[in-house]
């Protein structure tokens, strides 16, 4: 009798073990943990980057946390509306609002708890300008970003903003300024958008045109002329890749580093260009975070 008392007991915990482990899954996928954290480390990186800021363990995790909280809700937000087109993508479709594991309501009250938190946590621990740059990066991404995917692909130009502001964040954050030195980091990331985000959508064509979104440039279809256009930006990226340095913000192994990525990049938007295949694409896709991670570890290091 006790022995069989203790076996439901252990059955009832287990179960609300995994209840509580599964429920921790699902609000890492609606919040894009995973995503968020490189986005995070680029803001990270424009703290750190602002001459006269030291690192602080502290400052950094409270960056992070900002950041994490913010950059969350608004990927809360992003799959809020996204919902219905969500089921129709394989990839997507395993979301716990595609998938009914959630209600829209919980996810609402999510997006705005974290959303309120992050915003806070950058106000009082660091300045007002960061979190006012935080919030517009939310609305950008979350409002208007995301209801454009279904109108024209000038959605990849407009989400570039909010994707381009972390390092810029992170700059005023430790400046709080909105200086050249803040500018020239976006500046790389906003350009840096572009190819990344069309090799992202050559990569998933078939499952964008399914849920009806616009995502390539031109015709919208995977075809030369995004690849150009991804080679274009490409292009851009070497010289934006040396204005840190010119600033004087760091030195000058980062600004050789930038261009000898950059070069890498080009190259392989180059070859997508040539073969005009998904596996180019892919290796465009990898190579952008290749590059991005990079150009931003050796700015760190090589902090004038």
């Amino acid at each position: 009798m006790a022995r069989n008392k203790m076996l439901q007991e252990n059955s009832i915990k287990l179960s609300s073990s995994y209840a509580v482990a599964s429920k921790a899954k699902d609000y890492s996928q609606l919040m894009k943990f995973n995503l968020t954290f490189m986005v995070v480390f680029s803001s990270v990186v424009g703290y750190l980057l602002v001459p006269g800021v030291e690192f602080n363990l502290v400052k950094v995790l409270l960056l992070f946390a900002g950041g994490l909280l913010v950059s969350g809700s608004a990927n809360t937000i992003n799959q809020i509306w996204e919902k219905n087109t969500d089921k129709l993508m394989a990839r997507t479709a395993v979301r716990p609002l595609p998938a009914g594991r959630m209600h829209d309501n919980e996810a609402i009250v999510l997006a705005v708890i974290t959303g309120v938190a992050g915003l806070l946590v950058m106000g009082y621990c660091f300045n007002w300008l960061s979190a006012a740059l935080s919030g517009l990066s939310l609305v950008l991404y979350g409002f208007v970003y995301t209801p454009w995917k279904k109108w024209n692909s000038l959605a990849v130009l407009v989400g570039a903003i909010p994707g381009a502001m972390p390092p810029l964040i992170g700059w005023a954050a430790g400046a709080n300024n909105l200086s050249e030195g803040g500018w020239s980091l976006f500046a790389i990331q906003f350009l840096w958008q572009f190819p990344h985000f069309w090799a992202i959508a050559w990569i998933a064509y078939k499952d964008y045109a399914r849920a009806g979104f616009k995502m390539l440039p031109g015709s919208g279809e995977p075809n030369k002329y995004t690849a150009i256009q991804a080679a274009m930006y490409t292009l851009l990226l070497i010289p934006a890749g040396v204005a840190p340095y010119l600033l004087k913000i760091t030195g000058s192994i980062s600004a050789i580093v930038a261009i000898l990525a950059g070069i890498f990049f080009l190259y392989r938007a180059v070859n997508l260009y040539r073969k005009n295949d998904v596996p180019a694409a892919r290796k465009l896709m990898f190579g952008s975070y290749i590059y991005l991670t990079i150009v931003q570890l050796v700015q760190l290091l090589d902090k004038a």
